[in-house]
């Protein structure tokens, strides 16, 4: 694409006044978690609103029930429609004492290739929002025009639960149509492989708490005889695995499916051993599902944890009792097409069938969500890994992640799009800790990596 140079010369010769207009966001203090905070939160929306405006975006600053979301919009009638998304809120900064320099005092440190932004919010996520805006700037400047229509959706709150987005998103859905959503709030593979998250894992919660007798029993009477909750709820907890690893409950593999053989093939590849992903937690083994390779455990099989186990006397020292009751907390993460509220039915059944009769259990589910995947077929998806891989030098891989962003969830059942995630962020980030960096190559080669995506996106109408 000899049209892009210009605008790849033009992120190389600008990135000093890239990296002040950066700085200036990062020096607002937008925590969206403490209410002390919310007129610096309103004082980032502006910020962005200036600065899109000045970039020719029809843009507005539009009230949630929590933090404002900056609206921005400019068409180009008969082009593909990209609708982006990102957070200009940020994590508190606790604890202080632990940052080597003052958090909203953005610097460069480090020297040569290796030189981080220093700053709360430097990787999650104001400079991976400013790699999408700073390559729209390169297009309108060197072509006077974008490849594709674009809108931009920022918000304020994803650090509190994006309270009030998606109820903002319903109310303005006919706003938002586009074809594709983007996302750059996720992660390389590593500093030099860019990676394209295709999909999410699904989420489901409960609360077990099990009752027998109806008050805490002096073991010296009654142990032998009286029936122990902790040991009804052990039983249950135990039970949801057999000895391969594999979730018991009935018909929980039902709509979990197995990715094509060539991705499978390209994760063989990747070199995603044990030593590498356990090693650094002080583990060597993994735990999951016997047969499968690690990374298959982590992205696109469901799993079953228990998240916390309570009952009995756990202070200090001894104390000779029979708990009444006993709790446990246990998820569920989903892939495909698993159902969290057939699973909920599920769970509770298994659980109450593995009560004695003389004791009682409750089952408290709370909200689930179902996993997310891009088709692998998905247009956009192989025009995007290969303006990435043209950029990077190296093959954009397509993994998915283990966790949930709920935002890509609505996007899909609000607005039926599907998203590409495509950050630049590393795992060594130190997002909320002490420290957070932003790489100085993730900002620049991802800002050329976004104008890339844009020109091949554009370039894709009609092909």
């Amino acid at each position: 694409m000899a049209a892009l140079d210009p605008i790849l010369n033009d992120i190389d010769t600008d990135l000093d006044n890239a990296l002040e207009r950066l700085f200036a966001f990062l020096r607002i203090e937008s925590i969206s978690t403490e209410s002390a905070y919310k007129g610096e939160c309103r004082k980032a929306a502006h910020w962005l609103e200036g600065t899109l405006t000045a970039l020719g975006f029809e843009t507005s600053v539009e009230e949630t029930s929590l933090h404002p979301v900056v609206y921005a919009h400019k068409p180009k009638p008969g082009a593909p429609h990209v609708l982006f998304y990102g957070h200009y809120d940020v994590q508190p900064v606790d604890p202080l004492s632990l940052w080597t320099h003052p958090p909203f005092e953005p610097r460069l440190v480090g020297g040569g290739e290796s030189r981080q932004i220093v700053a709360r919010g430097a990787s999650d996520d104001k400079g991976q929002v400013m790699t999408f805006i700073e390559a729209c700037r390169a297009h309108l400047a060197m072509s006077g025009e974008l490849p594709c229509a674009v809108t931009i959706v920022i918000e304020g709150a994803e650090e509190s639960g994006s309270q009030g987005l998606p109820e903002w998103v319903e109310a303005n859905r006919d706003r938002l149509k586009a074809d594709v959503a983007l996302v750059c709030d996720t992660a390389m593979w590593d500093r030099d492989t860019p990676q394209i998250t295709t999909s999410l894992r699904g989420l489901a919660y409960f609360e077990v708490t099990v009752t027998c007798a109806d008050r805490d029993l002096h073991s010296g009477f009654f142990g032998g005889a009286a029936a122990n909750p902790i040991h009804v709820l052990s039983k249950i907890l135990a039970a949801l695995h057999d000895d391969d690893g594999r979730v018991t409950l009935p018909g929980f593999y039902e709509g979990v499916r197995e990715p094509p053989p060539e991705v499978l093939e390209q994760w063989k590849g990747l070199d995603f051993t044990a030593e590498k992903f356990l090693g650094p937690i002080g583990l060597k083994e993994p735990a999951g599902e016997r047969g499968r390779m690690l990374i298959e455990m982590i992205q696109s099989r469901p799993a079953c944890d228990v998240n916390g186990i309570i009952g009995g006397y756990t202070a200090e020292g001894t104390k000779t009792v029979i708990a009444g009751q006993a709790s446990a907390k246990v998820s569920f993460r989903l892939v495909n097409d698993q159902d969290p509220q057939v699973l909920a039915k599920t769970f509770e059944t298994f659980v109450r069938e593995r009560v004695p009769a003389d004791c009682k259990v409750e089952v408290v589910c709370y909200k689930g969500s179902r996993a997310l995947a891009l088709p692998f077929d998905m247009p956009q998806l192989a025009v995007a890994q290969a303006a990435l891989t043209e950029e990077w030098g190296r093959d954009a891989i397509a993994v998915g992640a283990g966790g949930s962003i709920p935002i890509v969830g609505d996007f899909k059942r609000i607005l039926g799009l599907d998203t590409l995630l495509i950050g630049f962020g590393l795992d060594d980030d130190r997002i909320h800790s002490p420290n957070e960096k932003y790489e100085l190559q993730s900002f620049h080669k991802g800002t050329r990596s976004w104008a890339r995506i844009l020109a091949a996106l554009g370039a894709s109408a009609g092909s």
